[in-house]
């Protein structure tokens, strides 16, 4: 499972190179928003799963553990670093009155992420609770933050290219923002507060994405 693990961070990360490449480029030609906050997103994503990778490279158990909750911690931060930068552009562009131009090529990267991310998030969280890992239960929830900001982003798109909705861009974007301190938070404080927390396995909850009641997960 640690083998698969390491695939789908080293997938992770090197989708998210390119998409972050991709996103800012086309972000900066049609004055985009929700495309910029995507390819910042892309990055924090880049350097969540490079830690990530490293943490389950460890060996030693005890700092393994050290390791486990400085990651975690970190990446609670990187949740809370882009809501702020999210709503500081998404202010800006509606205090502007400044929308995004049409952008066939966010529109394609935006279809990409949507189908793709969210099927490797699931399966990282799977492999997260099939061995009580929290470093790569997180990460796999930045994961789905990617795909969330990818589908605002197509709907700020698809509707501007097609309606003129100039606000629609930003406004896609802060849609996010409420999740993404949530899950900030939950990372920051979740080592201190829930400490030996054992992380959901069963697939009605999505390994532990949604609250669960079931029998499994209360044993």
């Amino acid at each position: 499972m640690l083998r698969i693990a390491r695939y789908l961070l080293l997938l992770t990360i090197l989708y998210n190179v390119v998409e972050g490449v991709i996103a800012l480029w086309s972000g900066i030609a049609a004055g985009s928003i929700a495309l910029l906050a995507f390819g910042a997103d892309s990055y924090i994503e880049v350097a969540a799963a490079s830690l990530v990778l490293w943490r389950i490279g460890i060996e030693d158990h005890e700092y393994a553990e050290l390791v486990e909750g400085r990651v975690v911690r970190f990446i609670g931060w990187t949740f809370l670093l882009l809501s702020a930068a999210i709503v500081f552009q998404s202010g800006w562009a509606l205090w502007q009155r400044s929308g995004a131009e049409e952008s066939l090529v966010g529109i394609g990267l935006a279809i990409a992420s949507v189908t793709v991310m969210p099927l490797v998030a699931v399966w990282k969280l799977r492999i997260a609770a099939s061995g009580n890992l929290q470093s790569i239960a997180i990460e796999a929830k930045e994961t789905l933050a990617c795909s969330g900001l990818s589908f605002t982003l197509l709907a700020g798109l698809v509707a501007n290219a097609l309606l003129g909705w100039w606000w629609l861009d930003a406004v896609t974007a802060l849609l996010l923002v409420p999740w993404l301190i949530r899950e900030g938070l939950e990372g920051i404080r979740g080592e201190e507060e829930e400490g030996e927390l054992q992380l959901c396995s069963c697939r009605p909850c999505l390994f532990g994405l949604r609250a669960c009641r079931a029998a499994c997960c209360a044993a």
